[in-house]
């Protein structure tokens, strides 16, 4: 079994990538998936956030209120980082657990574990192999906008509240450019995918 950290900048796509390597054969962890099934009414992390944050954080139906929660932290650093030491330890644990479970099932599973913020919350040391997704500046404001209905302002703010992509670059075994064309992407993947088979 090999565990592979997937990540890079926001919109960078990242997700296009998670989803060419689960075509490969790869068993893929959503990290995001886990953030949100940690904080879900009743878990524990709900009741912490509410603490630090207060009432205000919920919905009427006493769900987080994620928009609300987005606008607050990503405006400052100090209250992220409040968030992240909620979320990260137990979405780290989900990911341990789920890693244990699929590899009793196949020992030569390849595992993407897809995470936005893999390097700044320091899991990127618990991973055999690191994959980066890159895109220029530009493309990530213009894709973020989009996705998201961001102003230009607000999408600058949240690429900066992570760490800069040259950084991450850096610590990264694979890189791979997430403004290719699809089929570039989809031949990079598949190469490195089948390396990545030869180490399990």
């Amino acid at each position: 079994m090999i565990l592979v950290g997937l990540t890079g900048g926001l919109a960078t796509g990242k997700s296009a990538v998670a989803r060419l390597f689960q075509d490969c054969g790869a068993v893929l962890i959503d990290a995001d998936i886990l953030a949100r099934a940690v904080v879900e009414p009743g878990k524990p992390a709900l009741r912490d956030i509410v603490r630090s944050f207060g009432k205000q954080m919920l919905l009427p139906d006493k769900s987080l209120d994620r928009h609300k929660l987005a606008s607050i932290v990503f405006r400052n650093k100090a209250k992220l980082k409040k968030l992240e030491a909620i979320v990260h330890p137990r979405v780290a644990r989900e990911q341990a657990y789920l890693t244990r479970e699929i590899a009793k099932k196949d020992p030569h599973a390849v595992i993407i574990y897809d995470a936005p913020v893999l390097i700044e919350a320091g899991a990127h040391k618990r991973m055999d192999k690191l994959i980066v997704v890159s895109a220029d500046r530009e493309t990530q404001i213009k894709r973020l906008r989009n996705r998201n209905h961001l102003t230009r302002v607000e999408a600058i703010r949240r690429i900066q509240s992570q760490m800069p992509l040259a950084k991450k670059i850096k610590l990264a075994d694979y890189v791979i450019d997430g403004t290719w064309s699809f089929e570039q992407t989809k031949h990079e993947v598949q190469r490195i995918y089948s390396e990545l088979q030869r180490l399990t």
